[in-house]
């Protein structure tokens, strides 16, 4: 398995094709979710994801969300490839492309509710109530760098 980070322009037509694919299948078709993914986020985004013969087993992007503040967004999160232990791995990953590409002194993402306790483990902490989006309970959560 190998872990690739690299920016949008950087993305090869086949990988950015394999992310898009598992985004689509994991949080559209798996979790029943209708929502518009190409959101013109991934242009600026740095890319960090496993892939294994060709294919995106678990992927993530990292973004800059307020640059005066240096806070930085983490989203998109998800393991195609399960019971790997590739989840935590891969946002300790992001939280290190946060901290040394973006210098990032916050970090931000907005978690599913069910995968509350997998952030947590990557240090992130609730900061909000619970809200909907695209029909699923979410909370925002934060780590201080």
């Amino acid at each position: 398995m190998n872990l690739v980070i690299k920016s949008f322009e950087e993305l090869t037509k086949r990988e950015l094709y394999e992310i898009l694919r598992v985004r689509s299948e994991v949080f559209v078709v798996e979790q029943e979710c209708v929502y518009q993914d190409l959101d013109g986020l991934d242009y600026d985004s740095i890319h960090v994801f496993y892939e294994e013969n060709g294919k995106v087993q678990a992927c993530l992007r990292v973004f800059m969300r307020e640059e005066k503040e240096r806070v930085v967004q983490i989203g998109r999160v998800l393991t195609y490839k399960r019971g790997a232990g590739l989840g935590l791995e891969l946002l300790l990953k992001g939280i290190e492309v946060a901290k040394t590409h973006f210098q990032a002194k916050k970090l931000y993402l907005e978690a599913q509710v069910y995968a509350i306790g997998f952030y947590e483990k990557g240090g992130f902490q609730v900061v909000s109530d619970e809200f909907m989006e695209d029909g699923i309970p979410h909370v925002c959560m934060e780590l201080k760098c």
